[in-house]
């Protein structure tokens, strides 16, 4: 893929949810909800303060990360849907347990 996010954007693929609940209970397509979890595919270089410095990014490609619902904007880039968003849209970063 030959795309970079400018400043502090991401660019984010999401992750898909299962499509049984933890009962057991299949979940039909029309009942899901867009998932609020994805992974960073790849981050800009950071905002500038005022002065120029740079501010480092606090996610890097390969994050597992935690969003708002109405957060990004949808493109599609080589045939694959994904979201660039802001670093501060980004609600958290999931550890492995």
């Amino acid at each position: 893929m030959a795309f970079k996010p400018l400043h502090d954007r991401v660019l984010v693929r999401r992750v898909e949810s299962d499509e049984k609940t933890k009962g057991g209970l299949i979940i039909p397509d029309s009942a899901k909800e867009k998932p609020a979890e994805g992974l960073v595919v790849a981050c800009g270089e950071g905002a500038r303060k005022d002065s120029g410095e740079l501010i480092d990014m606090a996610v890097k490609a390969g994050d597992k990360i935690l969003f708002g619902k109405w957060s990004g904007t949808e493109v599609t880039i080589d045939g694959e849907e994904l979201l660039i968003m802001k670093e501060s849209d980004i609600l958290g970063i999931t550890e492995a347990a």
